[in-house]
C-alpha cells in the first residue's frame, strides 16, 4: 500500500467547524508509525462553511490542486489575465504549498478527474448534458471553463477535431511539463468522452465504459502524451523537489528560472499585468535539476547540465514571433515537443513563429569549443 487519498478531506479536520492544521485526525495520522510513511493526499474541500482549504493542509500532506486545474483551462481557452497565475502553477504552487514547508510534490496537479468533463469533453462541449442521470441535467456543475472550438458535441468538421485534438495536446503537456505531480485521469490518453456528461458516476454503461480499440485519430494522441511523458523522464527539472527561487545558481550566473517575454528578454512588469497577453516563456537551465539518491546524493550527468529548455506558450489566436534568449554558451537549438506541427526540427534562426494555440519546447545544448 503506497498511501491514501481523502475524499472532502477538509471534514477530517473540522474542530468542531473549522477546519485546522492542529486537527486531532491530522495529529494521529502525524504520529502514527504506519501512516506518517506513507502518501496522504487530501481533497482540501467538502461541502461545509469555508469548505474550500486548498493549502491548509499540514506537512507530510499531498493536495488536488483545484487553481492548477482552473488556471490551465482558462489560459487555454485564452480568459483574459491568465498569464501570471498560469506562471505560479508551472513552477510548483510555492504560493500555495511553501508557506507550510512543502515542495512541489504537495502540489497534485490536474486538469480532469472522475467528477467533471474527461478531457475530450472539455474541448467539445460548452454545456453539460447529464439528461441521462434523471436529474433533468440539474446535477453536476455548471462551471466547467470548457471550450468546443466551434460547435457543441463529438461529431464536429474536420477543422474543428484539429483544433480540439491540439487544445487537447496543449492541456496535457500544460499539466505533465509542470512542477508537482501530475494526475492524468484515466481514459483521457485514450480520448474517453462521456458525451458532455460532467456527473458520470451513477453510469455503468457505453457512457462511461472505455473504449480500447482506438481509431487513428485516437492513437496519434496516445502516442502523443507518450512523448511527453518520455521528455518529463529524460529531464529531471520538470521533477524538482524545491520550488524554483529565481535566484542565480552557485557558480553559473544563470537563475533557476527565468519567465520570457516575446522579445526574448525577462518579463517585465508591464508584461505581466498586461490582460491581454497570452504568451509566456519558461526558461530553465539542466543544472537546476535538484534530483537525488537514496542518500540525498546529487544525481546530474554532463550532458543534462548542458541543457538548457525553453518552454513557450501561446494561447492567443494569433501566432507570435518569438525571439529566443540569448544563451551564455555555444550551442544549438531543437525541439523536443511542438503541438502545431509533429516535426522536430533543429532551429536556424534566433527566434521562432509560436503559432496560435500552441506550446514549442526547445533544448538548447551547450558544446564543447
Amino acid at each position: 500500500m503506497d498511501g491514501f487519498r481523502f475524499d472532502l478531506a477538509t471534514v477530517l479536520a473540522r474542530e468542531p467547524e473549522a477546519m485546522t492544521p492542529q486537527a486531532r485526525f491530522l495529529e494521529v495520522v502525524r504520529q502514527d508509525p504506519v501512516l506518517s510513511r506513507v502518501k496522504l493526499v487530501a481533497e482540501p474541500w467538502d461541502l461545509g462553511p469555508g469548505g474550500y482549504q486548498l493549502g491548509a493542509f499540514p506537512f507530510g500532506w499531498s493536495e488536488w490542486n483545484g487553481r492548477f486545474r482552473d488556471t490551465v483551462r482558462r489560459f487555454w481557452r485564452a480568459d483574459p489575465g491568465q498569464v501570471s497565475e498560469l506562471a505560479s502553477r508551472l513552477g510548483g504552487s510555492s504560493d500555495i504549498f511553501a508557506g507550510s514547508g512543502r515542495g512541489p510534490h504537495a502540489s497534485i496537479n490536474f486538469v480532469t478527474c472522475h467528477d467533471g468533463f474527461t478531457l475530450q469533453d472539455l474541448v467539445s462541449y460548452e454545456h453539460k448534458h447529464n439528461e441521462a442521470n434523471g436529474e433533468e441535467n440539474h446535477d453536476g456543475s455548471d462551471t466547467n471553463w470548457s471550450f468546443n472550438w466551434g460547435q457543441e458535441g463529438i461529431e464536429a468538421p474536420e477543422t474543428v477535431n484539429r483544433a480540439r485534438e491540439r487544445a487537447k495536446r496543449n492541456i496535457v503537456a500544460t499539466l505533465l511539463l509542470s512542477q508537482g505531480v501530475p494526475m492524468l485521469s484515466h481514459g483521457d490518453e485514450l480520448s474517453h468522452t462521456q458525451h458532455g456528461n460532467n456527473n458520470a458516476y451513477c453510469q455503468d454503461s457505453e457512457l462511461s465504459w472505455l473504449h480500447w480499440d482506438l481509431d487513428p485519430r485516437q492513437q496519434a494522441f496516445l502516442a502523443f502524451v507518450r512523448q511527453v511523458l518520455l521528455v518529463r523522464r529524460e529531464n529531471p527539472v520538470f521533477r524538482r523537489r524545491r520550488f524554483f527561487q529565481g535566484d542565480a545558481l552557485p557558480g553559473r550566473g544563470v537563475k533557476d528560472v527565468s519567465w520570457i517575454g516575446p522579445d526574448g528578454l525577462e518579463l517585465t512588469q508591464s508584461g505581466w499585468n498586461d490582460a491581454g497577453n497570452h504568451v509566456l516563456g519558461m526558461l530553465v537551465p539542466g543544472d537546476a535539476s535538484d534530483e537525488s539518491d537514496v542518500r540525498g546524493r546529487p544525481l546530474q550527468t554532463a550532458s543534462l547540465s548542458a541543457r538548457t529548455l525553453l518552454l513557450l506558450l501561446n494561447s492567443g489566436t494569433r501566432s507570435c514571433p518569438f525571439s529566443l534568449p540569448q544563451i551564455d554558451a555555444k550551442g544549438e537549438w531543437r525541439e523536443l515537443l511542438n503541438t502545431a506541427q509533429p516535426a522536430r526540427r533543429t532551429l536556424r534562426k534566433p527566434g521562432v513563429n509560436l503559432a496560435a494555440h500552441s506550446i514549442v519546447l526547445l533544448c538548447h545544448e551547450r558544446v564543447s569549443p
